[in-house]
């Protein structure tokens, strides 16, 4: 999974969640920072994840 699809991702959420798809600009920090917050945890968890091998 690329960056891109994990901000594209997070995007996502953040609009499924919040309701808006475009935010007004007085609201656009707090979504901003929601996105890159909610992305910075997907990367963790991916990078924290441990694959083991199919039985």
């Amino acid at each position: 999974m690329t960056e891109e699809d994990i901000h594209a991702a997070a995007l996502q959420y953040v609009r499924k969640v919040s309701g808006f798809r475009a935010p007004a600009a007085h609201n656009r920090e707090v979504f901003d920072q929601a996105v890159a917050a909610v992305a910075a945890a997907t990367a963790a968890l991916l990078a924290g994840l441990e694959v083991r091998g199919t039985h």
